[in-house]
Protein backbone atom coordinates (compact mmCIF):
# COMPACT_ATOMS: atom_id res chain seq x y z
CA UNK A 1 0.00 0.00 0.00
CA UNK A 2 2.88 2.55 0.90
CA UNK A 3 4.71 1.62 -2.33
CA UNK A 4 1.85 2.63 -4.25
CA UNK A 5 0.96 5.94 -2.49
CA UNK A 6 4.90 6.10 -3.23
CA UNK A 7 4.40 5.78 -6.52
CA UNK A 8 1.46 7.55 -7.47
CA UNK A 9 3.16 10.41 -6.09
CA UNK A 10 6.56 10.37 -8.20
CA UNK A 11 4.78 9.42 -11.41
CA UNK A 12 0.73 9.89 -11.72
CA UNK A 13 0.85 13.47 -9.96
CA UNK A 14 3.18 15.32 -11.81
CA UNK A 15 1.48 14.51 -15.28
CA UNK A 16 -2.00 15.02 -13.53
CA UNK A 17 -0.53 18.79 -12.78
CA UNK A 18 0.67 19.02 -16.33
CA UNK A 19 -2.39 17.95 -18.10
CA UNK A 20 -4.15 20.50 -16.12
CA UNK A 21 -2.47 23.91 -17.35
CA UNK A 22 -1.90 21.82 -20.62
CA UNK A 23 -5.37 21.26 -21.29
CA UNK A 24 -6.53 25.44 -21.06
CA UNK A 25 -3.11 26.01 -23.22
CA UNK A 26 -4.41 23.29 -25.86
CA UNK A 27 -7.93 24.90 -25.97
CA UNK A 28 -7.75 28.31 -26.28
CA UNK A 29 -3.87 29.16 -26.77
CA UNK A 30 -2.85 32.39 -24.86
CA UNK A 31 -5.42 34.80 -23.31
CA UNK A 32 -6.05 37.93 -25.33
CA UNK A 33 -4.94 41.23 -23.61
CA UNK A 34 -8.02 42.80 -23.50
CA UNK A 35 -7.38 46.39 -21.78
CA UNK A 36 -4.25 47.95 -20.19
CA UNK A 37 -3.27 50.06 -17.13
CA UNK A 38 -6.36 49.20 -15.16
CA UNK A 39 -6.66 51.45 -12.28
CA UNK A 40 -4.93 50.09 -9.60
CA UNK A 41 -7.09 49.97 -5.86
CA UNK A 42 -5.25 52.79 -4.29
CA UNK A 43 -8.41 54.13 -2.74
CA UNK A 44 -8.74 51.08 -0.27
CA UNK A 45 -7.93 50.93 3.70
CA UNK A 46 -5.81 47.95 3.36
CA UNK A 47 -2.83 46.54 1.55
CA UNK A 48 -4.97 44.89 -1.24
CA UNK A 49 -3.37 45.75 -4.57
CA UNK A 50 -3.76 44.68 -8.17
CA UNK A 51 0.02 44.56 -9.24
CA UNK A 52 2.19 41.49 -9.15
CA UNK A 53 -0.89 39.22 -8.38
CA UNK A 54 -3.82 37.09 -10.54
CA UNK A 55 -6.69 38.90 -9.55
CA UNK A 56 -10.15 37.77 -9.92
CA UNK A 57 -11.79 41.28 -9.74
CA UNK A 58 -15.44 41.55 -8.65
CA UNK A 59 -18.02 44.35 -7.91
CA UNK A 60 -20.56 42.89 -5.17
CA UNK A 61 -22.91 46.49 -5.38
CA UNK A 62 -24.96 47.86 -1.82
CA UNK A 63 -27.25 44.98 -2.11
CA UNK A 64 -24.85 42.10 -1.03
CA UNK A 65 -27.87 39.76 -0.32
CA UNK A 66 -28.88 39.95 -3.90
CA UNK A 67 -25.54 38.77 -5.11
CA UNK A 68 -24.87 36.16 -2.13
CA UNK A 69 -25.55 32.89 -4.85
CA UNK A 70 -22.88 34.95 -7.22
CA UNK A 71 -20.62 34.83 -4.22
CA UNK A 72 -21.08 30.85 -3.94
CA UNK A 73 -20.85 29.84 -7.29
CA UNK A 74 -17.79 32.22 -7.35
CA UNK A 75 -16.08 30.61 -4.47
CA UNK A 76 -17.23 26.76 -5.22
CA UNK A 77 -16.46 26.99 -8.90
CA UNK A 78 -13.34 28.84 -9.19
CA UNK A 79 -11.75 29.83 -5.48
CA UNK A 80 -11.88 26.41 -4.03
CA UNK A 81 -10.30 24.74 -6.96
CA UNK A 82 -7.84 27.52 -8.02
CA UNK A 83 -7.17 29.45 -4.50
CA UNK A 84 -4.09 27.48 -3.13
CA UNK A 85 -2.29 28.97 -6.28
CA UNK A 86 0.44 30.93 -5.13
CA UNK A 87 -0.24 35.13 -6.05
CA UNK A 88 -4.53 34.64 -6.71
CA UNK A 89 -6.15 36.40 -5.26
CA UNK A 90 -10.21 37.37 -5.42
CA UNK A 91 -10.94 40.78 -5.13
CA UNK A 92 -14.47 42.51 -4.48
CA UNK A 93 -14.81 46.27 -4.78
CA UNK A 94 -17.50 47.04 -2.12
CA UNK A 95 -19.39 50.28 -1.70
CA UNK A 96 -18.66 51.75 1.82
CA UNK A 97 -21.64 51.00 4.29
CA UNK A 98 -21.61 47.44 3.63
CA UNK A 99 -18.84 46.02 5.85
CA UNK A 100 -21.36 44.05 8.23
CA UNK A 101 -23.11 42.65 5.23
CA UNK A 102 -19.80 41.75 4.09
CA UNK A 103 -18.60 40.57 7.20
CA UNK A 104 -21.82 37.78 7.10
CA UNK A 105 -21.06 36.92 3.36
CA UNK A 106 -17.46 35.90 4.80
CA UNK A 107 -18.63 33.95 7.43
CA UNK A 108 -20.89 31.74 5.37
CA UNK A 109 -18.15 31.29 2.67
CA UNK A 110 -15.70 29.88 5.57
CA UNK A 111 -18.20 27.47 6.51
CA UNK A 112 -17.06 25.91 3.12
CA UNK A 113 -13.50 26.92 2.25
CA UNK A 114 -10.77 29.00 3.44
CA UNK A 115 -11.58 32.39 2.58
CA UNK A 116 -8.04 33.56 3.01
CA UNK A 117 -7.47 34.95 -0.40
CA UNK A 118 -11.29 36.91 -0.92
CA UNK A 119 -10.21 40.55 -0.26
CA UNK A 120 -12.53 42.99 0.32
CA UNK A 121 -12.12 46.59 -0.01
CA UNK A 122 -14.69 49.62 0.32
CA UNK A 123 -14.55 53.15 -1.83
CA UNK A 124 -16.99 55.79 -2.84
CA UNK A 125 -19.40 55.77 -5.19
CA UNK A 126 -16.67 57.82 -7.40
CA UNK A 127 -13.62 55.59 -6.55
CA UNK A 128 -15.63 52.36 -7.49
CA UNK A 129 -16.76 54.04 -10.74
CA UNK A 130 -13.36 54.85 -11.22
CA UNK A 131 -11.99 51.72 -11.64
CA UNK A 132 -15.13 49.83 -13.03
CA UNK A 133 -14.51 52.32 -16.14
CA UNK A 134 -10.68 51.66 -16.11
CA UNK A 135 -11.63 48.09 -17.96
CA UNK A 136 -13.00 49.74 -20.53
CA UNK A 137 -15.64 46.83 -21.00
CA UNK A 138 -18.96 46.47 -22.94
CA UNK A 139 -20.36 46.23 -19.49
CA UNK A 140 -21.57 48.42 -16.86
CA UNK A 141 -22.38 48.64 -13.14
CA UNK A 142 -26.71 48.20 -11.89
CA UNK A 143 -27.94 50.95 -9.24
CA UNK A 144 -26.39 49.41 -6.46
CA UNK A 145 -22.57 49.85 -8.07
CA UNK A 146 -22.40 46.11 -8.71
CA UNK A 147 -22.75 43.64 -11.37
CA UNK A 148 -22.64 39.57 -11.79
CA UNK A 149 -19.44 39.98 -13.72
CA UNK A 150 -16.23 39.31 -12.72
CA UNK A 151 -12.95 40.04 -14.24
CA UNK A 152 -9.31 38.86 -14.62
CA UNK A 153 -6.48 40.95 -13.93
CA UNK A 154 -2.72 39.52 -14.70
CA UNK A 155 0.12 40.73 -12.59
CA UNK A 156 0.71 43.99 -15.17
CA UNK A 157 -2.71 44.72 -14.32
CA UNK A 158 -3.82 44.19 -17.50
CA UNK A 159 -7.48 43.04 -18.02
CA UNK A 160 -7.60 39.38 -19.59
CA UNK A 161 -10.08 37.98 -21.76
CA UNK A 162 -11.15 36.43 -25.51
CA UNK A 163 -11.44 38.42 -28.40
CA UNK A 164 -12.46 35.69 -30.55
CA UNK A 165 -15.73 33.80 -28.64
CA UNK A 166 -18.00 31.81 -30.20
CA UNK A 167 -21.01 33.77 -28.03
CA UNK A 168 -19.82 36.87 -27.30
CA UNK A 169 -17.05 37.99 -29.91
CA UNK A 170 -14.76 39.94 -26.92
CA UNK A 171 -15.23 38.47 -23.69
CA UNK A 172 -14.58 41.16 -21.07
CA UNK A 173 -15.74 39.54 -17.78
CA UNK A 174 -17.65 35.84 -16.73
CA UNK A 175 -21.17 36.00 -15.77
CA UNK A 176 -21.46 34.78 -11.61
CA UNK A 177 -25.12 33.51 -12.08
CA UNK A 178 -23.81 31.35 -15.06
CA UNK A 179 -22.55 28.26 -13.59
CA UNK A 180 -22.25 27.41 -17.02
CA UNK A 181 -20.37 30.43 -17.85
CA UNK A 182 -17.76 29.68 -14.90
CA UNK A 183 -17.67 25.81 -15.80
CA UNK A 184 -16.91 25.97 -19.04
CA UNK A 185 -14.90 29.71 -19.76
CA UNK A 186 -13.70 30.88 -17.11
CA UNK A 187 -12.61 27.48 -15.80
CA UNK A 188 -10.44 27.42 -18.61
CA UNK A 189 -9.28 30.83 -18.75
CA UNK A 190 -8.07 31.06 -14.75
CA UNK A 191 -6.13 27.48 -16.10
CA UNK A 192 -4.51 29.54 -19.15
CA UNK A 193 -3.06 32.53 -17.22
CA UNK A 194 -2.06 30.20 -14.37
CA UNK A 195 -0.10 28.33 -17.38
CA UNK A 196 0.96 31.30 -18.76
CA UNK A 197 3.01 32.45 -15.68
CA UNK A 198 4.38 28.93 -14.33
CA UNK A 199 5.49 28.55 -18.13
CA UNK A 200 7.52 32.37 -17.89
CA UNK A 201 8.70 31.38 -14.29
CA UNK A 202 10.49 27.92 -15.57
CA UNK A 203 11.82 30.35 -18.57
CA UNK A 204 13.57 32.50 -16.39
CA UNK A 205 15.05 30.34 -13.87
CA UNK A 206 16.06 28.33 -16.92
CA UNK A 207 17.79 31.38 -18.20
CA UNK A 208 19.37 32.20 -14.92
CA UNK A 209 21.10 28.76 -14.63
CA UNK A 210 22.95 28.86 -17.95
Amino acid sequence: MKKTIVLVTLFIMPIVVYLFFASGITNFGKLAMLTHDVSEIDFADSNVALADKITVLGFLGSDVSNKKGNAFNLNQKIYKRFGQFKDFQFVMVMPKGTEQSVDDLKAQLGQLSDVSKWNFVFGEEDQIKGLFNSLGTNLSLDANLGTPYVFIIDKERILRGRDDDEDEGVKYGFDTSSVADLNNKMEDDIKIILAEYRMALKKNTAQREK
